[in-house]
């Protein structure tokens, strides 16, 4: 694997030992405080969290089609990628909750069905950041043996290494740095608006966006990112895509610049010219306090081009470019 650098592409910038965002990104809004978070925390509303199961398709992941790109969404942010019997695997969560204690932030009930027993052999591992909701310890401890290779951002490696992933399958990439798997297939990282951390220290490893450039095939998988001018850097260095996979979910008033509103995936959608978007970050775990199924709601709600495909499929549902989107309004009764 040769690793290149796109001089296109702004690299990240570490200052008193802590990685920066691109521009001024305050975590949280200028009215916010502990006092109204935790607040808020206490009145939750009942419709965070669905009155009824999760609906799931059971689907062989050993026995996706190879003729296309094929993508299955197992909630939240994990989500496979098959093209011609090559497996990538984005972020995966199994472990059933997204922090660091079982008791809190649990997987919606029939959210959490598939696990690393369905996953087929991986080829790549692709980590965004290290959040709780996108890195599970767990996970990848069983994920070991079956993974021959990870791409992580700057500073994710000693994460995957605590799992007994062996170094040498680890590729670190800072911004604009490009894995050159063959002269057909790439994997560049790429900037988003976020921000790292599993304790009280944060940003001391770096958070990820990734062009896929596969066999005549371009994707972007945005990890998670407040809207920013670093979209506008990835259209200019790239193109259109054939497909974004965005975060829909777990935005709020209070920390209005680390995710994207639903209606800011449109604006990414002008940048990026995607045919289709595949909204995730949604459907599996409650981080914010909005209805569970309102981010969905809002994107199908808002104007939109109408060249753009919009994807909702449930989880374990195959999309596959050019040939099958789902866009059924499975959460409707939920």
């Amino acid at each position: 694997m040769k690793i290149t650098k796109n001089p296109t592409i702004t690299s990240s910038l570490v200052k008193d030992g802590v990685f920066q965002n691109i521009e001024e990104t305050p975590q949280m809004a200028e009215e916010a405080s502990v006092f109204k978070i935790l607040k808020k925390q206490f009145s939750k509303p009942k419709s965070i969290k669905p009155s009824s199961e999760i609906p799931i398709v059971k689907t062989d992941l050993n026995k996706l089609p190879a003729h296309h790109p094929t993508i299955v969404w197992f909630g939240h942010s994990s989500y496979l990628i098959r093209y011609r019997k090559i497996n990538i695997l984005v972020d995966p969560v199994f472990c059933g909750y997204a922090s660091p204690f079982s008791f809190m932030i649990k997987a919606f009930a029939g959210a959490n069905h598939y696990g690393v027993e369905e996953m087929p052999s991986i080829d790549y591992l692709i980590q965004t950041h290290n959040h709780y909701d996108h890195l599970d310890k767990k996970t990848l401890k069983k994920l070991a043996a079956k993974t021959k290779n990870c791409i992580v951002p700057k500073g994710v490696k000693k994460d995957l290494l605590s799992c007994g992933i062996s170094s040498e399958k680890i590729t670190e990439l800072d911004w604009g740095e490009r894995a050159e798997i063959s002269s057909e297939f790439q994997i560049t990282a790429t900037p988003a608006r976020h921000f790292s951390g599993r304790g009280l220290k944060r940003n001391t490893s770096l958070w990820s966006s990734y062009v896929l450039e596969m066999f005549g095939y371009r994707l972007f998988l945005g990890g998670d990112s407040g809207f920013g001018n670093h979209f506008q850097e990835i259209g200019h260095a790239f193109g259109k895509f054939d497909l974004a996979i965005l975060e829909c979910g777990q935005y709020d008033e209070y920390w209005p610049n680390i995710h994207s509103f639903p209606e800011e995936l449109l604006k990414i959608a002008e940048i990026l010219q995607p045919k289709c978007i595949l909204p995730v970050h949604w459907a599996k775990f409650a981080l914010a306090h909005h209805p569970w199924k309102e981010p969905i709601q809002r994107l199908i709600k808002a104007p939109k081009n109408s060249k753009i495909q919009l994807a909702t499929p449930q989880i374990g549902e195959p999309v596959v470019l050019g040939e099958h989107y789902p866009t059924s309004k499975w959460w409707e009764d939920l």
